[in-house]
């Protein structure tokens, strides 16, 4: 059997958030020391862990050194091979949330969005250079630029420090990821109004001809994505169990019914509590929104309900996994015929 190799995020803010998602959905990683490079998942034997540099992940795929991996949308868009066998699997993990945004220095009072810009390039071009933008980002910012009509502009490469690129005099403005800008207002930059480039958080890309061609892998990234899917639908959700006294199981299902937005996400399951003589106590359980919690417990107080709890939920399973069914829809041009 080929094993399923899953490439993660060796350090930062996706590797806390990864792990802590595998781990809340049962898939936690087992890991050596913080050293170790690779790893494995108790809970699902046949998968290879790697840890990577967020930056090389969409890359590893691309080149087959990986199945499957988790990483920034951002960095999905700017690393991956436009024909290449990498395609985006799950769109949104829930952590990991940030923008891409161009900045400029305060000082640039008049200049407040992408048209002002634009203008600004034409008097840099008029007085025979190019404005410079320093990003790691230089393939969306450029797509970006261009599409807002903002030309002759030169991108200025750098690993870290951007913030500090404008008063270093090696770029004019910056293009930079931030979650809440205040390290861009601390250093006197100021994004513009309509200069998002891409809104970014964590999704899971994966190897299309491999996932395509071998069926141990796409049966292992199915485990995955279902799991995951699963856990992430049961955090929006508790359990409410409690005893209601009534004629019949019908009764108590129309008074609980009477609060159809409180009966569950399926309608309430209800069952005869045995006490050795006939007591009319029904427990009743539904399957609520968190938010909903203060009212269903309203609700079955109004009834008369006693012995009320509730529950966090691990998994709630539908008929079929979404992202699953999405990813065998794009597999299609990635199938190999034997002849």
């Amino acid at each position: 059997m080929s094993n399923l190799r899953l490439a993660l995020p060796s350090t930062g803010a996706l590797y806390e958030g990864t792990a802590n998602l595998l781990s809340d959905c049962g898939l936690g990683v087992r890991r050596a020391n913080s050293r170790r490079y690779t790893a494995d998942i108790p809970s699902l034997p046949g998968v290879d862990v790697l840890y990577q540099r967020q930056s090389d992940i969409t890359i590893e795929i691309d080149g087959g050194s990986a199945d499957l991996g988790v990483v920034g949308l951002d960095r999905y868009y700017e690393s991956r091979l436009e024909q290449g066998d990498t395609v985006l699997i799950h769109d949104g993990l829930g952590f990991g949330g940030s923008k891409l945004v161009i900045a400029v220095p305060d000082s640039w009072l008049d200049v407040t969005t992408m048209a002002d810009l634009a203008d600004v390039a034409l008097e840099f071009r008029s007085k025979g250079r190019d404005l410079r933008i320093a990003s790691k980002y230089a393939r969306l910012v450029k797509r970006f630029l261009n599409q807002n009509g903002v030309n002759y502009v030169s991108m200025v490469h750098v690993s870290g420090g951007l913030e500090a690129a404008p008063v270093m005099g090696y770029a004019d403005i910056i293009a930079d990821i931030t979650a809440t800008g205040t390290t861009l207002r601390e250093n006197g930059l100021r994004v513009l109004i309509d200069g998002t480039v891409i809104e970014s958080q964590s999704v899971i890309v994966g190897n299309g001809r491999a996932l395509a061609n071998y069926p141990e892998k796409l049966d292992l990234t199915r485990q995955i994505l279902e799991k995951i899917e699963a856990s992430q639908r049961a955090s929006k959700y508790q359990r409410v169990t409690g005893d209601i006294q009534g004629e019949s199981e019908e009764e108590i299902a129309r008074q609980v019914m009477k609060r159809p937005e409180l009966g569950g996400l399926n309608g309430p399951t209800i069952s005869a509590v045995h006490t050795g003589k006939r007591s009319n106590w029904y427990t009743v359980q539904v399957l609520v929104k968190k938010s909903d919690l203060p009212d269903v417990v309203s609700h079955f107080r109004g009834l008369g309900g006693i012995g009320i709890a509730a529950n966090d939920v691990q998994y709630i399973y539908r008929e079929s996994c979404e992202s699953y069914d999405r990813l065998v829809e794009n597999l299609q041009p990635f199938i190999e015929s034997d002849g």
